[in-house]
């Protein structure tokens, strides 16, 4: 399988998000170095996830998408990662036996340590500088040389990759199944680098699957034209602002061929507008033919502070637009194709609630997130609980289609 190159006559129209890297020389040797590495992962295992997918499009599998809201380099230790599949993994179970459905499971791992920013810059008592934008980019310590970016970081950011992948690798092995990977895909010099073609066209190796965001959606920016140009099976993300025009737009550039298991549209609407905001999206879209994965993404809408000052969610707000979620399918005879969730295996106290209760003044208490507040184990085990149940009521019984084929 042989590096991308892109045409030396296109003209790349303009990108969002992009860290402002001080020097370009630099960042087209990284670019250059990781263009001759071994791929991340292959084309086959991305057509695989996107074979999966296509059981999710036509309602005979869901999907569990979790991990790390911004993974740390100094995070990707084996015992965190075998912690976060394991939680996936006991939450896909408990998922399938309420569905009666086969649960495809995407970590937010090994390749999750790029965010996008609401601001450029940040101010820390009269001194200003750049925003901290993920380990690939640069440091959460609030100095101007750990702030500036460094294209060194996207090597490092392949190594840190490919290690999480090894781990991943040898925990399939020892205990079964099929586990996926995925990233938002933001830091264009990254995610080109590490795009090869194959018979069958261009592959981001990075991922089996890469999603572009909300603030990166922009129908004439390179994000979009980037992840139009590749194999992988992709998503975007939709806020409540999104309308069906905007959807529908979205299927003609990354889906012409209409093909179940390519495109993935991951909500984000928050509990307070997912029920009026995604009716008329799902609606408009399953009426054009085309066969979309819907998922929800319950945690990125329902961010508040806590008494401390640190982002939190309350873990009632999370079940809240899943249930909206599932209601306005359950209403238009449409699949819930699952979720997609901020969480950590550990026992953080990032989300207020759950079985083991965490209480708003204990947010501060393990506040470990890079980004945004995740989920910890025991929570997402609850969540895990809802979703059976959720899913009984709205997977049909099929077991009139059971039988002898007579």
């Amino acid at each position: 399988m042989t590096p991308h190159a892109p045409s030396p006559h296109a003209v790349d129209p303009p990108a969002a998000q992009q860290p402002d890297w001080p020097d370009p020389a630099a960042l087209h040797a990284v670019a250059a170095d990781l263009a001759g590495r071994p791929a991340l992962v292959t084309a086959a295992e991305c057509d695989l996830l996107r074979a999966r997918l296509a059981e999710v499009a036509h309602g005979a599998a869901v999907t569990l998408q979790g991990g790390d809201c911004a993974e740390t380099f100094d995070g990707t230790t084996p015992g965190r990662i075998e912690s976060t599949y394991r939680t996936i993994r006991q939450m896909a179970a408990v998922v399938s036996g309420g569905a009666a459905l086969p649960v495809v499971q995407v970590g937010r791992m090994a390749g999750q340590y790029a965010k996008p920013r609401s601001r450029p810059d940040e101010t820390r008592d009269g001194v200003t500088l750049p925003a901290y934008r993920g380990d690939l980019v640069n440091g959460r310590e609030f100095t101007e040389r750990s702030r500036t970016p460094s294209a060194g970081r996207l090597r490092r950011g392949y190594e840190r990759a490919a290690g999480t992948l090894d781990v991943l690798r040898g925990l399939v092995a020892e205990r079964g199944g099929e586990f996926f990977t995925a990233h938002e895909a933001l830091v264009l010099e990254y995610e080109r680098a590490l795009t090869r073609e194959a018979a069958s066209g261009a592959y981001d190796l990075s991922a089996h699957l890469v999603w572009v965001g909300e603030r990166t959606r922009q129908p004439a920016g390179a994000h979009l034209n980037f992840v139009a140009g590749v194999r992988n099976p992709v998503a975007v993300k939709l806020g409540p602002a999104s309308t069906p025009d905007d959807a529908l737009a979205l299927v003609d550039m990354l889906d012409p061929d209409r093909e179940p298991g390519r495109l993935t549209f991951i909500t984000r609407m928050g509990a307070s507008a997912v029920r009026e905001a995604l009716p008329d999206l799902v609606a408009k879209v399953t009426t054009s033919g085309a066969r979309v994965v819907w998922v929800c993404d319950p945690m990125h809408g329902n961010t508040v502070s806590a008494p401390s000052g640190h982002k939190t969610r309350w873990l009632v707000d999370v079940v809240d637009e899943i249930r909206g979620f599932f209601e306005v399918h359950r209403s238009l005879g449409t699949h819930p194709g699952g979720v997609h969730l901020e969480l950590s295996g550990e026992h953080v106290t990032e989300c207020v609630g759950g079985t083991y209760e965490v209480l708003p003044a204990q947010v501060p208490d393990r506040y470990d997130t890079a980004c945004d507040p995740r989920l910890n184990r025991g929570q997402a085990l609850d969540l895990a609980f809802e979703l059976a149940e959720l899913y009984a009521v709205s997977t049909p019984d099929r077991s009139e289609d059971e039988g002898d084929g007579e």
